[in-house]
């Protein structure tokens, strides 16, 4: 079957979502379709992790109501292949997709153990794998987190506080090494103990092997590990494949310019998969948030629509760690200068990260309403040093 789309949006997450919508207002009478790989309409990621595990509601609550822009879904189905001189896109029904503009929003897929054959080991990324992995989580189950960075840390504090017994199995020193100030990170390791965690830096999972109602996990210690069920938050790698067939520009995604067009005019790209070039941070970046994915969406399905300027937005993210919670802005790399100003040590603060005189990151730790201040701190050309920027905020 061939369809017929003005704007065709490939990919079914939050960037497709929000720039359907976004079409949708600007021209209320466009032909819009989304093609996504997955069985279920766009919804929102963030509570996978975060507040589905804390509140009693269903999974289904998630949903973004993608249908109400009156989109065309076409769901369950993955685009193969891209006809960019005949603006065809290809799916692996061997169905067709006419457009006249196109956006690709293909977003990432998890980095996969090498040997995880076991329906035990989950991948965590989608609404069917938190699916799965919540109705593995009874109180008492035995449940491996491995990953000790963002997705990693929110896992193993959710499935605590549901009452698993877990182990958090990562090759760092610390949680959060490389992200955070050595102190908080050490600090951050004693705390998920105390919450009872059994955290174990330094090690890798190099083996695993299903068991009658689990999974045995060979650590790179030599010891073995018998769990319920393990769960990895190892990073993400972005969906190129389709952009590359097609002869875009792929950098560490698809490298778009302000108005989130790739190399191809009629071609743009948006959330997790886009490379743009952030103007306030002096460099290309790839952002796996939330706020990206929202905001790139609905510029680049303006920009398709004809009526966006340029996107200049910051990269923000936030977490919950048991009672603890945080927000950030710009870049929170430990390799530049960090400086640390706490209210409560390691409970209560911000730590600011400076590079060239310049302030590059902000970490809102216990600390509210300070996002757009912090986001006027990284606009600021300076210069800054350690001595300067303390103080700064809150305000």
């Amino acid at each position: 079957m061939e369809y017929v789309h003005d704007y065709l949006i490939i990919g079914g997450g939050m960037a497709g979502d929000a720039a359907a919508k976004a079409i949708h207002e600007a021209d209320g009478l466009a032909n819009v379709g989304l093609v996504g790989a997955e069985a279920d309409a766009p919804y929102a990621r963030p509570p996978l992790s975060k507040a589905l595990w804390k509140e009693s509601r269903p999974a289904e609550s998630v949903d973004l109501g993608t249908a109400a822009s009156g989109a065309s879904l076409h769901l369950g189905r993955r685009v193969v292949a891209l006809d960019r001189v005949a603006h065809v896109a290809t799916d692996d029904h061997g169905d067709t997709y006419r457009y006249r503009k196109l956006l690709l929003a293909t977003g990432v897929s998890p980095r996969r153990l090498a040997f995880a054959g076991s329906e035990r080991i989950i991948h965590f990324r989608t609404r069917a794998d938190y699916q799965k992995l919540r109705a593995l989580a009874e109180p008492g189950a035995i449940i491996a987190v491995i990953g000790g960075g963002f997705i990693g840390a929110e896992l193993a504090a959710a499935l605590a506080g549901a009452g698993c017994e877990v182990t958090m199995i990562f090759p760092d020193a610390h949680i959060g090494a490389g992200r955070y100030p050595v102190g908080l990170t050490e600090f951050l390791d004693g705390y998920y103990r105390e919450h009872g965690v059994d955290v174990r830096p330094g090690l890798t999972v190099t083996g695993a092997e299903p068991t009658d109602g689990g999974v045995e996990l060979k650590l790179s210690s030599g010891d073995i590990l018998r769990v319920e069920a393990a769960v990895a938050g190892l990073g993400a790698l972005p969906n190129t494949r389709l952009a590359e067939d097609a002869g875009l520009v792929v950098d560490n995604g698809i490298v778009v310019n302000a108005q989130m067009r790739s190399s191809d005019p009629d071609i743009y790209a948006a959330g997790d998969v886009a490379n743009f070039r952030s103007t306030t941070l002096d460099r290309y970046l790839r952002v796996e948030h939330e706020d990206a994915a929202i905001g790139q969406g609905r510029h680049a399905g303006r920009a398709m629509a004809g009526v966006a300027g340029d996107y200049a937005a910051q990269p923000f993210f936030y977490s919950d760690l048991f009672d603890l919670g945080y927000e950030a802005v710009g870049l929170l790399d430990a390799r530049m200068q960090v400086v640390e100003q706490w209210r409560e040590p390691h409970r209560e603060g911000v730590v600011y990260y400076l590079e060239h005189g310049r302030v590059r990151g902000v970490l809102l730790w216990n600390t509210w309403d300070q996002v757009d201040a912090a986001r006027a701190l990284l606009a600021d050309e300076g210069p800054f040093d350690a001595a300067g920027v303390k103080g700064r905020l809150p305000k």
